[in-house]
């Protein structure tokens, strides 16, 4: 009764313990934030080391099926005038400087190429129906999968530069950001359609960065 009263009297504060009156360990402000150091410690000492895995568990399709199972929600099913265009081109000049810390990996992707007709004036002269132009190529869809970014706020980036070789194609390049290595395709060098209504496409969500752009189509001139 005579501890009750006593926590009456104090308006239900509890009485503050010395650490030598009792085996309990009494957390203070001080003590919490050096086990906090500690522990943080310990983390960067095991990612220095590679001993930890700092990304998350992957979330990449890991067979060839459930990519293209990802790319056609993404895409639907792939109509008559496309075709899978599925080989990167090989980059030499690239260095990471985060390369010795976590290991450089190529993302994974699944991209289609627009292919039509084109019936210019020249074309209506020359051909028909029965006997077509050649076929070109009229735009590109790329997919690329960029799901275990160690930042995934980090949104990737691309750029297009001529061929030295041939300036007729270029070299369109995606960046984003460790584990990742650029990733690079041989396209052709024309100009894009930037509108919405030609399906310009240009966004990064849930990991997956779409690039879609059509080219543009001009008269024939004699």
């Amino acid at each position: 009764m005579e501890k009750l009263q006593e926590y009456e009297d104090m308006c239900y504060t509890p009485i503050r313990l010395d650490s030598i009156e009792t085996d309990a360990k009494v957390w203070t402000d001080r003590r919490v934030e050096k086990e906090i150091k500690e522990m943080r410690e310990e983390v960067l000492a095991l990612i220095s080391s590679g001993n930890i895995n700092t990304g998350p568990q992957s979330l990449e399709p890991t067979t060839k099926a459930e990519l293209e199972a990802q790319a056609h929600a993404l895409m639907g099913a792939a109509e008559e005038d496309e075709e899978n265009f599925n080989t990167d081109f090989d980059l030499v000049d690239t260095n990471y400087t985060w390369a010795d810390k976590h290991r450089p990996r190529k993302p994974r992707f699944y991209n289609r190429v627009h292919t039509g007709y084109e019936w210019n004036k020249y074309n209506q002269t020359h051909y028909d129906q029965d006997n077509p132009p050649p076929k070109i190529v009229q735009g590109y869809k790329f997919n690329i999968f960029f799901q275990d970014l160690l930042d995934p706020s980090q949104t990737p980036t691309f750029s297009l530069k001529s061929c030295e070789d041939d300036k007729e194609f270029g070299i369109l390049r995606f960046s984003s950001g460790p584990p990742y290595e650029d990733i690079a395709f041989k396209v052709l060098n024309k100009e894009w359609e930037y509108s919405h209504r030609h399906q310009f496409k240009s966004q990064f969500s849930q990991g997956i960065f779409q690039l879609w752009f059509q080219f543009k189509k001009y008269r024939y001139r004699r």
